[in-house]
């Protein structure tokens, strides 16, 4: 709506957006609950194994919802098309009968979003997005998303013949790594109570241990979504740790880093929003952060190191390539 073609002077306009502003960030947790609702419902799952998209009618009867909330389950539909989470089309057909009269008949199919919501897929991010997940299975989901981005980073690992991941949990990502480099020694390096059940084969073992204290010997080490957990005296601590592991081999080691490198003079605003909301997470949840190149540049200096590489990679998220 143009305000200014309706007489409505500059002040009136910078009112009328400043609130507008304001709304949309006092009711945004709306969307969240929605999608929250959503992932709870399963409706992902229901669309998909649907095969095709479904009137209103036919998700309420799928969803076990009463004839009478179908009303509700449209507004509810509509702020999640809106949002981009499923699509909407209207196709017209024909009334059965013998006046042959026409209808419109909407149907809801998935969009990209919510195919990741659909659980037993290998990036599903229910569980994330349903707000329940425990850390580890929220980790192992976002995991799954290496996979996807491997192909544009294969060459940091080409010419490895050992990787420690640090934090790497129940190995999903050495076990991505290990399908493109077979080769590779992998070591999973996380608290003894993560990986004490968990059996290893002739290329990949487990450890129990602190990385705080020291981190196992290999030509290279892995710190994916890890420092952002921790401050920086905490991060120095890791860092210098995993210089120490990669000193066996001399100028070849390096230290690889996946996490995010805020940039606030991207053009990109949705891109930034994300990473600062990140920020807030990491600041109330673990006293940890989100850091921007700078602070990058000065832990990595600090910590010993001789120069490093920042590479965006997998949407939200940077490879950072740390050198002794």
């Amino acid at each position: 709506m143009d305000h200014s073609s309706n007489g409505i002077g500059n002040d009136e306009s910078e009112l009328y957006h400043a609130q507008l502003h304001l709304y949309k960030h006092i009711y945004s947790f709306i969307s969240s609950m929605a999608l929250k609702s959503a992932v709870e419902l399963g409706i992902a799952d229901v669309i998909h194994n649907h095969g095709k998209p479904m009137t209103l009618t036919e998700l309420a009867s799928s969803l076990k919802l009463h004839p009478s909330k179908i009303n509700v389950l449209y507004r509810f539909m509509r702020l999640l098309t809106h949002n981009g989470l499923f699509a909407k089309t209207t196709a017209i057909k024909k009334k059965t009968g013998g006046d042959q009269e026409e209808e419109e008949e909407t149907t809801y199919a998935l969009t990209p979003p919510s195919k990741l919501l659909v659980r037993g897929a290998s990036t599903c991010l229910a569980s994330l997005a349903g707000g329940v997940a425990v850390i580890q299975v929220a980790m192992d989901a976002d995991s799954q998303m290496f996979k996807l981005a491997l192909k544009d980073c294969k060459h940091v690992f080409e010419g490895l013949e050992s990787l420690v991941d640090v934090g790497g949990g129940t190995g999903v990502v050495a076990k991505l790594i290990h399908e493109v480099f077979p080769d590779i020694k992998y070591t999973v390096l996380d608290q003894p109570q993560v990986v004490g059940n968990l059996t290893g084969n002739k290329y990949l073992n487990f450890v129990g241990g602190d990385m705080f204290k020291s981190i196992p010997q290999a030509d290279a080490v892995l710190l994916k979504w890890v420092l952002h957990d921790w401050n920086d005296e905490l991060c120095l601590k890791i860092l210098k740790n995993s210089k120490e592991a990669i000193s066996g081999k001399g100028k070849d080691g390096k230290v690889i880093i996946i996490d995010m490198s805020i940039d606030e003079t991207s053009d990109d605003r949705d891109l930034t929003e994300l990473q600062l909301n990140f920020d807030m997470v990491m600041l109330t949840l673990f006293n940890g952060k989100e850091r921007e190149k700078k602070e990058w540049e000065k832990l990595i200096y600090d910590a010993g190191f001789s120069s490093y590489k920042i590479t965006p990679i997998w949407g939200f998220k940077s490879l950072i390539e740390v050198y002794p």
